[in-house]
């Protein structure tokens, strides 16, 4: 699987952006997905994770009611809407995936797993967002 993520950039605070992720190969509408980031000098964090459906969302506490991941299957394509942003925001956020389990792909770990890791990485955007 091949996810590449684009829309990052500069804004200032109370700013928004969206970004994208577009993922290939494999079969990507049957795998969860997932934002995380990076802030300069830190480690890398979760940011927020969909099911492979769409009908499941979970989120850091830190963006919790500014951001919001959405899916488009057809597209395979991932979302993050990000509204309100804050220089604490400032980061490379990186775009991932996680596929089914078992005999015939009907198992999925789970937001508990998903919030720390996932299979698939793509290579990041920078997002900056200026005081």
């Amino acid at each position: 699987v091949q996810l590449q993520a684009s829309g990052g950039g500069l804004v200032q605070a109370g700013g928004s952006l969206r970004l994208s992720c577009a993922a290939s190969g494999g079969t990507p509408s049957t795998y969860a997905m997932g934002w995380f980031r990076q802030p300069p000098g830190k480690e890398r964090e979760f940011v927020a994770a969909i099911t492979w459906t769409g009908s499941f969302t979970n989120y850091a506490d830190s963006v919790k009611g500014r951001f919001t991941i959405s899916r488009d299957n057809s597209r395979n394509t991932v979302y993050l809407q990000m509204n309100s942003l804050k220089p604490e925001d400032t980061a490379v956020y990186y775009c991932a995936a996680d596929s089914p389990r078992g005999s015939g792909g009907t198992y999925y770990r789970g937001f508990g797993a998903w919030r720390h890791d996932m299979d698939y990485w793509g290579k990041g955007t920078q997002v900056t967002v200026s005081s």
